[in-house]
């Protein structure tokens, strides 16, 4: 293998006594431990999705909107059109029983093989399974990860496409009602439309039907996998590996870039949009001041609706990812916080092609 031209600065900092509060960064160069914590950490977040989906169902009253209710995630199965009748009405609650079990069953092996994976099985990948290794510096092998990723996601986004045409169908606000989509808007000038502005007058979140919503999913899907298969197949270009900074706490410090801007564009989305986010389940549109913040209710300013709860949840989780992702970064090319300056002891990787 061959090395690429420099690529800018990265400290490689010493994790030997990293306090145990510093968590999977102990794990940086430990391919297997580190596969474990992330296996785990899956868990974890089936597992609250599972547990508080039963709770919301527990303390559920159908006799009361569910935006007056502290619900966040049933208002979510209700848009996907799961047990409900005309009007936004729940008449059944067993697929929200189910949901949330099959969520409680998968966190189970999900943390048992987190808990195999970080006691168990080998420290490196690269010991006994070659194939899954991977080297921070590898730039083919880095990418063909993340073209991995990508088209797993597309998986994600084509669920809820077979949802919405075969499966029953979503909620429609506009006929009050459960319909299937049965003519997705496939025409880019509409998809795109909303990409560029334009289309109404809240980007992204100016769709108002469901044929569009369908439609964007299937391009996103189309897009994700052909980006992702792109990655497996190539390496990076010359020019493109001199841009980045090839390392472990680069990768997360990108990672958690890429959360911060979906928080962001999530707030926004529940904020104003009523085709996704129901009225019905979320509580009306949020005002929003001078176009910067969302705050409370259109009706009532003092009452708190799940709409409230989800966009200020949203923003402020983007705003701590974001400040994550600029501490990250500045490590990764050789900012020493303790001495408030470039290391002089900063490393500069080769990355591998």
């Amino acid at each position: 293998m061959t090395t690429a031209s420099r690529s800018p600065l990265s400290v490689e900092h010493d994790l030997a006594d990293s306090p145990w509060w510093a968590g999977n960064a102990r794990l940086t160069n430990l391919s297997g431990r580190l596969l474990g914590a992330h296996v785990a950490h899956a868990g974890l977040i089936v597992l609250w999705a599972g547990a508080m989906t039963l709770f919301e169902l527990a303390h559920f009253n159908p006799a009361k909107p569910m935006y007056e209710q502290g619900l966040i995630l049933l208002p979510r199965l209700a848009a996907q059109g799961w047990g409900l009748g005309a009007g936004g009405a729940v008449v059944d609650t067993y697929p929200y029983f189910v949901i949330g079990v099959l969520h409680l069953i998968s966190s189970a092996f999900l943390g048992f093989g987190g808990v195999f994976h970080s006691l168990r099985g080998p420290e490196t990948l690269e010991q006994k399974f070659p194939f899954f290794g991977y080297n921070w510096g590898d730039t083919k092998k880095i990418t063909t990860i993340l073209g991995i990723h990508l088209t797993l996601l597309r998986l994600g986004a084509f669920l809820l496409v077979a949802k919405a045409m075969y499966f029953g169908g979503l909620y429609d606000p506009t006929i009050e009602n459960v319909r299937e989509v049965t003519n997705p808007t496939l025409n880019p000038a509409v998809i795109f439309g909303y990409l560029f502005g334009a289309v109404g007058k809240n980007w992204i979140a100016s769709v108002d039907n469901l044929e569009d919503v369908v439609g964007g999913h299937i391009w996103v899907s189309a897009l994700l996998v052909s980006g992702g298969l792109f990655h497996i197949v190539t390496k990076p270009f010359a020019w493109t590996r001199s841009l980045f900074v090839w390392s472990g706490e680069a990768y997360l410090s990108y990672s958690l870039g890429a959360l911060a801007l979906m928080g962001f564009i999530a707030t926004l989305f529940v904020s104003v949009n009523t085709t996704v986010y129901p009225e019905v389940f979320y509580g009306p549109p949020l005002v929003v001041r001078q176009n910067i913040l969302p705050y409370f209710s259109s009706l009532d300013p003092n009452f708190v609706t799940s709409r409230t709860w989800l966009a200020n949840a949203h923003f402020w989780l983007a705003f701590f990812f974001l400040q994550g992702h600029i501490w990250h970064a500045l490590r990764s090319r050789g900012f020493d916080f303790r001495k408030g300056r470039v290391s002089e002891s900063a490393v500069i990787p080769e990355p591998i092609t």
